[in-house]
């Protein structure tokens, strides 16, 4: 069964528009586990526009499910996560003066400083994932680093229009074959919702997709817990 990673990261965007203490994306995680998440994802960026030190360290020791920490491949979010060992590190790439994630990580141009940060997470005993664009050259390059999995950037399966709505589920359909061959595990993200996320989650051999601002953004509506239900069922099925 395909697993359901929640991104919590846009909670903590409304508690720093006001510099204050709520919403606490730590209550959230709860209530996200509750709704059936399999998974909780934030990312610490540089800038802690978000997500901040505190919220990691107090989610590790309240998390009961996976816990995936997203992280640009620097060295003071890399000490964060060699210390406070989440279950999972995404390595993603990261502008300070983007909205949110704009792309994959390029791995063939950063190869050297994408390894050494494999290497340092894999020396603390942390799997690691990479954020990459549904490119084969990357994604062989994320073998021989070691990556233990590949997140497919979605974000122009989720622009796509008609007909290329097509094109983009085989882009991301022929770079998840060749994970799998190389013996990866198969994760998908970004621009999914709850109208274009069960192609993605028919993808052969697809293990997680990790889903932020469409479950936040329906949350407000009806609650944290039964938006994070409605959207495990979409992508089991039922």
């Amino acid at each position: 069964m395909v697993e359901l990673g929640v991104n919590i990261d846009h909670v903590a965007t409304v508690r720093e528009a006001r510099k204050t203490y709520e919403p606490d994306p730590v209550w959230a995680a709860a209530l996200a586990e509750l709704g059936g998440a399999d998974g909780i994802t934030l990312h610490l960026r540089e800038d802690r526009r978000h997500i901040q030190d505190r919220d990691v360290r107090v989610m590790r020791e309240t998390t009961t499910v996976k816990l995936n920490l997203e992280l640009a491949c620097e060295s003071s979010v890399l000490e964060i996560a060699v210390e406070v060992k989440p279950d999972q590190v995404t390595l993603v790439p990261e502008k300070r003066e983007e909205v949110t994630t704009e792309g994959g990580l390029d791995v063939v141009a950063h190869r050297d400083a994408v390894s050494q940060a494999v290497q340092r997470l894999d020396e603390a005993g942390i799997s690691v994932s990479l954020f990459l664009d549904p490119d084969v050259s990357q994604v062989e390059i994320a073998a021989e680093l070691g990556a233990s999995a590949v997140e497919l950037h979605t974000g122009e399966y989720s622009l796509a229009k008609r007909a290329a709505v097509q094109d983009e589920l085989l882009r991301l359909a022929t770079a998840g074959a060749r994970i799998r061959e190389l013996g990866m595990r198969l994760h998908a993200g970004h621009g999914l919702n709850y109208q274009n996320v069960k192609p993605v989650a028919e993808i052969n051999g697809m293990r997680e997709l990790n889903i932020g601002h469409s479950i936040i953004a329906r949350a407000v509506m009806i609650g944290m817990k039964d938006a994070v239900y409605e959207m495990k069922q979409r992508i089991i099925g039922v």
